[in-house]
């Protein structure tokens, strides 16, 4: 009788010291992981930037569950229409920056052009369709920063400089209310380079889109709104942190994100960029005279994306009214292959403009920044009228 009794504890023992083994092999890799973690070079470890990258993309829904099987409470917080996710399909996401129930994110990365279908047209301005928009690129970052000589007309110089004097009627004061920063500061104009010829090589230290973002702040001010832009070489800064350059809005994000901590009087972002399409897609010509034509993108992988997207079409339309056909119109843009937030959910009012593109001259450009200026302008004020009017 004994005998069988000790052969019964045996068996009932025998899955204890499997649990017990596996938890043990567990804490083993556990430390084991830590201590390679910790020991190897800091050039091979995980940062904090390489997480948030890999898992950019991931439904936010998945984090809000994830911290409901911890919480119970954030499990009242997840959306009801909302299936489970699979830790398989968010592996393989992360593994491959796939989304499986996104056909859009594979072949966007396979077929040329196709990555243009995570840009939709929300209001097609003259000339605006699917056939002729632009696709983002990557050039590398060595050719951004490379010298190259550059030309500035005698005229072109003078404008940027001088502006109209004018009575005010109106104006902020000492509030600067728009804040204007360049997160691809260095987009420059072939007209102005007349050593290069290939448009994605178009960049220049000096002469290039900041000059139209200052030309836009002066006309502004002779409105009587107060305009500060940031100066910041985010190209450079890309440079010294080691980063590729569609990392720019990563770089230009710490930018936005300090502006709007320190000065409390910032209502209204702009990020001014030049368009990579040429001249006859970029140009209208107005009274005899050649501007810039201006488009409005707005990211809509951020949750009030919709805020940002009414100001645009609203400025769009304006801009019809008194300058037809100088609007591009208004798209958004998702999914692979573009950044789909470009730093718009740090602050409501928030706009990302391309001006022009690689063919367009700084005259031209000046031109349509005198015009956005205008109608901004009385858009802003209309705005305070019905503001101190409620």
């Amino acid at each position: 009788m004994s005998f069988k009794r000790n052969i019964k504890q045996t068996f009932k023992l025998k899955p204890f010291y499997q649990k017990s083994g596996i938890y043990v092999m567990c804490l083993l890799i556990v430390f084991v992981s830590i201590g390679i973690l910790t020991t190897i070079k800091p050039a091979y470890r995980f940062s904090s930037h390489a997480i948030t990258e890999w898992t950019s993309d991931i439904d936010s829904s998945t984090f809000l569950y994830l911290l409901g099987r911890e919480n119970r409470v954030f499990q009242h917080a997840y959306p009801e229409d909302k299936a489970v996710p699979k830790l398989s399909t968010i592996f393989f996401q992360i593994v491959t920056n796939i989304k499986p129930d996104d056909p859009r994110s594979f072949l966007g990365q396979e077929v040329p052009g196709f990555s243009n279908f995570g840009q939709r047209i929300i209001v097609a301005g003259e000339g605006t369709s699917y056939a002729n928009l632009s696709i983002e690129s990557s050039p590398p970052l060595e050719e951004v920063l490379k010298d190259r000589e550059a030309i500035l007309d005698e005229d072109e110089e003078e404008e940027d400089v001088e502006e109209e004097e004018k009575e005010i009627d109106q104006n902020t004061g000492d509030r600067d209310v728009v804040f204007i920063y360049n997160t691809h500061n260095r987009e420059s104009f072939l007209p102005h380079l007349p050593d290069e010829t290939d448009p994605d090589l178009a960049y220049h230290d000096e002469v290039n889109i900041t000059k139209v973002s200052e030309k836009l702040s002066k006309a502004l001010q002779a409105n009587g709104i107060g305009t500060y832009v940031d100066e910041t070489d985010v190209t450079s800064l890309l440079h010294d942190k080691g980063w590729t350059y569609p990392k720019s809005y990563d770089a230009s994000r710490t930018i936005v994100e300090e502006a709007v901590a320190t000065n409390k009087d910032i209502e209204y972002i702009i990020d001014l960029h030049r368009d990579s399409l040429p001249k006859d897609k970029t140009t209208k010509e107005i009274n005899g005279e050649d501007y810039a034509k201006i488009l409005f993108v707005v990211g809509a992988e951020y949750d009030s994306y919709e805020k940002n997207l009414a100001l645009a079409t609203e400025l769009h339309y304006l801009i019809e009214e008194k300058y037809p056909g100088l609007s591009r119109g208004v798209l958004t843009k998702e999914g692979s292959g573009t950044n789909g937030v470009f730093n718009q959910d740090v602050l409501n009012n928030s706009l990302t403009i391309e001006m022009g593109g690689y063919d367009n001259t700084l005259e031209e450009l000046y031109r349509s920044s005198d015009a956005l200026a205008e109608v901004f302008s009385d858009f802003y004020w209309d705005a305070e009228k019905v503001d101190a009017a409620q």
